[in-house]
């Protein structure tokens, strides 16, 4: 289906007799919509206008799967609904990073030519979660330091310090950090110029394939990218699933001892995400491999899926939480927002 058939059948489905929550079309008073990348000129969700759009296409360059997307329902909603837009972006949570941690040690001038620096995805998960965090902590959020860790078929991480992001682990696409379901995430670059030379890959979109499309854990196990999927293969003894797990918990350990360093320690560890929420496998490990630091599980609450909960013990001088995330609730926060703010 096109983007106008998809949205006639959300709209369809909003105000059926049976399904639906409202009674009319008429009664939605703004649109909230999820947008790859706003790059570094939009650093907070927008009313949407000529000039906003423009900068979503200027950064297609930057998010080709998403942003093309992202605008083409912006504009189809326009077409249908003359009521305010307003986009909330993946990058802008992730914004307040110092140049030290958005920086590439790359020759300068790509930076000004094309504007290559880290830039952060899931930042509205992140967002969520850290301020959940923060409300559970009961301390001021200039107070807080939280590492979050959003792990899905696409994971993240960030370090948010006195309440606001210090940096993140995924960079100008969301290709770089831990292994994901498709994608490498870190590797060697070099990697690239040597298959090349050995004839593996030979243009730019077959490498972008290679690493998008083919790597991480389907790319290690050589069957799936489900992480459910690869717990099975591994409990029935696939040694390349085996393998998959432990490259996974040895680099989300790696992630998050590397930002309690960064901002010089943590009041908490949130867990958010399908892989996140639910595999307490990747919890335990991490928290026994963070135990030096007195961070303490409790195993029988490391088992609850699902639900907002404190998993670690009350004695732990870090807190762990899982937090199931809810970007569209920040969405319509933000839209609600915005749009009250129009009316004043």
């Amino acid at each position: 289906p096109t983007h106008a058939e998809a949205l006639k059948l959300v709209l369809d489905t909003l105000v059926d007799e049976k399904l639906g929550v409202i009674k009319s079309v008429d009664e939605i008073g703004a649109v909230g919509h999820r947008v790859l990348h706003g790059g570094d000129k939009l650093s907070g969700s927008v009313l949407v206008t000529e000039e906003v759009k423009a900068i979503i296409e200027e950064c297609c360059d930057l998010g080709p799967l998403h942003n093309p997307a992202n605008l083409k329902g912006i504009v189809e909603c326009e077409k249908i609904m003359s009521v305010p837009q307003v986009a909330v972006f993946d990058t802008s949570f992730h914004q307040t990073m110092p140049d030290y941690a958005y920086m590439y040690a790359l020759p300068y001038e790509y930076y000004e030519k094309y504007k290559i620096r880290r830039y952060g995805f899931h930042g509205t998960s992140h967002r969520y979660v850290s301020e959940r965090a923060i409300a559970m902590l009961g301390k001021p959020a200039s107070e807080c330091n939280v590492v979050t860790c959003h792990l899905g078929n696409g994971a993240s991480f960030a370090a948010v310090k006195n309440g606001k992001c210090y940096d993140t682990s995924m960079g100008v696409t969301p290709l770089e950090g831990i292994m994901m379901g498709t994608r490498c995430g870190n590797i060697d670059s070099a990697i690239i110029p040597y298959l090349m030379r050995k004839g593996e890959v030979t243009t730019a979109d077959e490498i972008d394939k290679m690493m998008n499309k083919k790597s991480g854990m389907l790319g290690v196990s050589g069957k799936t990218s489900d992480n459910q999927e690869i717990g099975k293969l591994a409990a029935a003894g696939d040694q390349r699933a085996i393998l998959c797990e432990k490259m996974y918990s040895h680099q989300i350990a790696k992630n998050v001892g590397s930002y309690i360093a960064c901002m010089g320690g943590t009041d908490a560890i949130v867990f958010t995400g399908g892989i996140g929420e639910n595999a307490g496998k990747y919890r335990a490990e991490l928290c026994e491999k963070l135990a030096f630091m007195g961070v303490k599980l409790d195993e029988e609450k490391n088992k609850i899926r699902g639900e907002e909960v404190e998993i670690s013990t009350p004695d732990s001088k870090i807190k762990v939480f899982v937090i199931p995330t809810n970007e569209e609730l920040v969405i319509a926060r933000d839209t609600k927002e915005i749009v009250e703010g129009l009316v004043k």
